[in-house]
């Protein structure tokens, strides 16, 4: 009977990743939420801000630390992490749509191809790359 219901604890465990709900790092303040697709629009030309983003995460790239991608739409993705690393998230939470507390920074690329002042490359391109620092995400799908 004991192995029974040791069993039966340990299955119900393993079944709570990736529930709707479930919070991980402190619970995000839910009173402003921007889309993850209006958030490159919503920064205008702000390098950094603080805000909480809607989206789904489209990969858990590392557990530990919980990194992971959250579709922007268009084809980008805006690369988050937690800024405590003792936060582990489970990659069956990909898929999921969530809400992301934290500050959201532009991430600027220089051009490798223009190496004298002045000289303009042909194919300049400075990459606007976000990424997102959470401090609190919760599962909302």
């Amino acid at each position: 009977m004991k192995t029974l219901l040791l069993a039966i604890a340990i299955f119900s465990s393993t079944i709570t990743f990736a529930q709707k709900g479930k919070i991980y790092g402190s619970k995000p303040n839910g009173s402003e939420v921007i889309e993850a697709s209006k958030l490159d629009a919503f920064m205008d030309t702000k390098p950094r801000i603080s805000t909480t983003i809607r989206g789904v995460v489209v990969k858990v790239t590392k557990t530990k630390g919980g990194w992971f991608t959250i579709n922007a739409g268009n084809g980008k993705v805006i690369a988050a992490h937690f800024s405590k690393y003792d936060v582990t998230i489970p990659t069956s939470l990909a898929g999921h749509t969530v809400i992301a507390e934290g500050v959201a920074a532009r991430q600027f690329m220089a051009d490798d191809s223009q190496h004298l002042a002045g000289q303009k490359a042909q194919h300049a391109t400075n990459s606007k790359e976000l990424t997102f620092e959470v401090t609190g995400l919760q599962i909302e799908k």
